[in-house]
């Protein structure tokens, strides 16, 4: 191979390349003013917590109205993006409940409001795959991230629970911080 068609192979390779990175990375899911919110609210876990499940419940109701729309364009590629965000929200939610489970900071308030969201969470995702006026092939576009985000809700409000349990047993034991603001380090 001579010198410039090397360069070309190499840059078809490294152009592919970054077409790939670029397909396999996520939207983010919150906007610049959620995100703002979200670091405001860091040294409070049960603001940040709230505003997690608010954004969410923002998700579904969001869904939920595209869904109904007649107008709306693309609705199979439209739910599987909105149930994709709702994953990853879900997924943040859970790396916050760990973080401040590690700190044992007592979130004993925000996960009774979380249990209850789970549930809330879990009826509209169920409907979401039990409609029956959803065309198969459209459904098919959407299915695997609708099972893997009803799978994550299903399996979190079992170990919400459980963590609740957790938590009343060592509050009753005097083993949770109580005033996490007061105290350093916040959650990644």
């Amino acid at each position: 191979m001579n010198a410039s068609l090397l360069r070309l192979w190499m840059c078809v390779v490294l152009v592919a390349s970054a077409s790939f990175v670029q397909a396999q990375r996520h939207r983010e899911p919150l906007t610049q003013a959620e995100i703002d919110q979200i670091r405001d609210a860091s040294w409070e876990p049960k603001q940040r917590l709230a505003l997690y499940v608010q954004f969410t419940r923002d998700r579904l109701v969001k869904l939920e109205e595209m869904r109904s729309d007649p107008k709306t364009k693309n609705r199979p590629q439209r739910t599987h993006d909105m149930l994709d965000d709702i994953q990853l929200l879900y997924d943040e939610l859970n790396d916050n409940i760990e973080t401040y489970v590690d700190r044992k900071d007592d979130i004993r308030k925000p996960l009774k409001m979380i249990i209850e969201a789970d549930t809330e969470f879990q009826a509209k995702l169920r409907a979401l795959k039990d409609a029956a006026d959803v065309p198969a092939a459209e459904a098919q576009e959407y299915e695997f991230v609708l099972n893997n985000v009803l799978d994550t809700v299903d399996t979190s409000a079992v170990d919400h629970r459980t963590l609740l349990a957790d938590q009343e047993d060592a509050a009753k034991h005097k083993k949770l911080n109580s005033n996490a603001s007061a105290r350093n380090g916040k959650p990644e």
